[in-house]
């Protein structure tokens, strides 16, 4: 095991152990979220240079000084500058014998940094020490004048000698060698782990590489809209699609079966788990990866949008003792987000929580997690009936599809286990005709349904470029108002700015309609009156509909009319 630095540091004389307690009691102080080398440069009790010393000593890693340090030409065709400043790295040397490549690291602590280097480039990385404002000054020295944009390397691509001789082959000709001759083309590369990384910059939840007859597309999604990128030459798909093969260890030979894998980065001293998805098309393979970020989802019931009011029911909802809480909207409509916001708050060391998903998205410590593979029988029934003699207080299930995981789940809440789960419905009070569809019996719907959340993302406006504005009868007449109640509310719009790409639009938001079961709706459901008239008592009752909560949005200037208008409907109201 590693030495921790501390003890480095006396032993090395830089510290005695009166001040490294000193140390290490501020650090706790600071909810240990500090390194403990830079607390002790800010008390002024080491230098910078002795830090070093320490961390080259602990990791077996020499330490070097950059300011004088002249860098070979070939480095900066390895790494470019989006990389090196998302790695926090610098390069310096590329071995002559085994073409290794040689970084000074602002962050030597982080060990995956150097994994997440191999994966995109492909080479052998080593790593030595360096201070962090020398890799800041070092990368902005290397890279003056040398920024490159997606655009620049796809003409790198475009007059490549070595990929132009596969321009008018036919992709299912191209054998295997060729292909992974394609994919580990120094500007195939480039490409894609600039898409990457401009990807995870930007805050991208999905990038789309997707062949057409003629020509090859890259889209991003961000906040749930989907932006083209430079696409790049129609040739390079099969060397794109494999490229990605290879980082996420599928097999590059199967071109006519759809494949799943996974890439794991750490940038930044963040952990970035990448899901990818290939499907074979007409024209060749089209690639998905989905980014499953954990600094961008914020898991915290607090700050996921919620209204107070709302929020306040909705604590009082999941702390009861048993019962089946719903979870509905469409696909990408935060469902698992806010559940997984809400176990982290009921994540206590009295209560054993056990959740069931497909996929697991974010690994959360001290919830028992298990991944979803029907094509070994592993369903969400047979794994929810092994749960059950786990001895669970709180079960999440990620979607009930079929009576039989329904019939479960109310089995597991009449004995005395709360559980989550999601469908998929419309709205809140469309959850008890979907039950009822399934073939769920209503004296066992009024027995365990507790509550009913339904949810819907909207876009922020950008808080940088924010501009109130009066609406237009046209505006009015979209959310149901007159002219003049519009005119007596505010309404705002985003111009555009550099800060949100000049979308006016940054981040997004929850709108929420939940329902809260009481005896008056549970009579409701056993009589089985028409959907209308159980959404109208439920509203009685004080839910929200999810117009509603959109109107709140617009008029506290977070939201705009179009992004509400298509996300919620009219009828609602």
């Amino acid at each position: 095991m590693a030495r921790r630095l501390g003890t480095i540091l006396v032993d090395l004389g830089y510290l005695d152990e009166e001040n490294l307690w000193k140390v290490l009691d501020e650090q706790k102080r600071g909810g240990n979220t500090e390194l403990i080398g830079k607390v002790a440069v800010r008390l002024g009790l080491v230098t910078e240079e002795q830090v070093l010393k320490a961390l080259g000593e602990q990791l077996g890693m020499k330490v070097v000084k950059l300011g004088e340090m002249t860098f070979p030409p070939e480095v900066t065709d390895l790494v470019n500058e989006s990389m090196a400043t998302a790695f926090k790295v610098v390069p310096i040397s590329v071995g002559k014998k085994d073409k290794a490549l040689t970084v000074a690291m602002a962050e030597p602590q982080n060990p995956a940094t150097l994994d997440s280097l191999r994966s995109f480039l492909g080479v052998d990385v080593k790593g030595v020490v360096a201070s962090e404002s020398e890799v800041q000054a070092a990368i902005e020295r290397l890279y003056a004048g040398k920024q490159e944009s997606i655009a620049d390397v796809v003409k790198q691509i475009e007059s490549d000698q070595g990929l132009q001789q596969y321009q008018y082959r036919n992709e299912n000709t191209i054998d295997l060698e060729a292909i992974e001759e394609m994919a580990e083309a120094a500007p195939v590369r480039k490409l894609l782990n600039m898409v990457l990384l401009l990807a995870i910059k930007d805050k991208a939840s999905d990038i789309h590489f997707e062949p057409f007859e003629d020509e090859y597309k890259m889209r991003y999604r961000v906040d749930g809209v989907l932006y083209e990128l430079v696409p790049p030459p129609r040739h390079l798909a099969p060397a794109i699609a494999s490229r990605i093969k290879v980082m996420s260890n599928l097999d590059i030979a199967e071109r006519r079966l759809p494949q799943d894998g996974r890439i794991e980065l750490n940038i930044g001293g963040n952990s970035v788990d990448i899901r990818v998805s290939t499907l074979p098309t007409m024209f060749g393979e089209s690639v998905v990866l989905r980014i499953l970020d954990r600094t961008v989802v914020n898991l915290d019931l607090e700050k996921i949008g919620m209204p107070e009011d709302t929020l306040a029911q909705w604590r009082q909802v999941i702390h009861k003792p048993n019962g089946i809480v719903l979870v509905t909207g469409p696909t990408s409509s935060g469902k698992t987000t806010t559940l997984y916001a809400t176990l982290n708050e009921l994540n206590t060391i009295e209560d054993k929580i056990i959740t069931t998903e497909e996929p697991v998205e974010y690994d959360i410590e001290g919830l028992i997690q298990v991944p979803i593979n029907p094509d070994i029988g592993v369903t969400f029934a047979n794994c929810l009936r092994a749960i059950l003699r786990q001895d669970p207080d709180k079960i999440l299930v990620g979607e009930t599809r079929d009576l039989e995981t329904a019939e479960i789940s109310i089995q597991a809440s009449l004995t005395g286990h709360i559980v989550f789960t999601t469908l998929h419905t419309n709205d809140a009070p469309s959850a008890v005709t979907r039950l009822r569809d399934m073939g769920v019996p209503t004296f066992l719907i009024t027995a365990t349904v507790e509550a009913v959340l339904a949810q819907r993302l909207v876009r922020k406006i950008c808080t940088f470029c924010r501009t109130e504005y009066t609406p237009t009868e046209e505006i009015a007449m979209q959310l149901g108002m007159t002219l003049e109640e519009a005119k007596q509310k505010k309404f705002y719009y985003g111009k555009g700015c550099d800060r949100c790409n000049n979308t006016g639009y940054k981040g997004r938001m929850g709108l929420f309609e939940l329902l809260v079961m009481n005896d008056e709706l549970r009579e409701m459901i056993t009589a089985e009156v028409s959907l209308d008239e159980f959404r109208a008592a439920a509203r009685r009752h004080g839910m929200r509909t999810l117009r509603e909560a959109g109107l709140l949005a617009i008029h506290s200037g977070l939201s705009t009319v179009e992004e509400v208008v298509r996300e919620t409907m009219l009828d609602d109201i």
